[in-house]
């Protein structure tokens, strides 16, 4: 089965519908375990993305936050959000069709997060502040003194 064209046949059908062009397979021993198009438009929400909706159904599918053999087919080079998400859930492989530079032609241009990503705070477009708090800490000492937690 091509795991990349079911990718890129999402993309075809989210474009045709009320998504953006783009879509995503997670593939675990030759099984689809989790599938996704872009969902930003229809769920209002900037982080739907195809490849981490994919991601998503693909953790709840294997009960578990790590895809460490797993394969994500993407019908286009990830965004620098859904690359994280792919290095994450510790997903060792990528396989994508269409380019970042393809998608740009597009309309779809993510280099501006990269330039951003790269300065430091104060010249970023986003005002960026650092607050001492208190409190600042106490989530992650309550994280290491719980001998129950499941490390990620």
């Amino acid at each position: 089965m091509d795991f990349l064209q079911q990718a890129i046949d999402l993309a075809i059908q989210s474009a045709k519908n009320t998504g953006g062009p783009f879509g995503a397979v997670v593939v675990k021993n030759g099984h689809v375990i989790g599938k996704g198009h872009n969902q930003v438009t229809e769920n209002c929400d900037p982080s739907a993305h195809a490849e981490i909706i994919a991601i998503r159904e693909a953790c709840k599918n294997v009960n578990n936050h790590q895809l460490n053999d797993c394969i994500i087919y993407s019908s286009c080079e990830p965004c620098p959000m859904c690359m994280s998400a792919i290095y994450w859930a510790r997903i060792p492989e990528l396989v994508y069709a269409a380019t970042a530079k393809d998608a740009q032609k597009a309309g779809f241009d993510d280099q501006f997060i990269y330039d951003e990503l790269s300065k430091p705070y104060a010249q970023r477009r986003i005002s960026i502040k650092h607050s001492k708090h208190d409190d600042a800490n106490k989530s992650f000492e309550e994280w290491l003194s719980n001998n129950s937690r499941e490390e990620y």
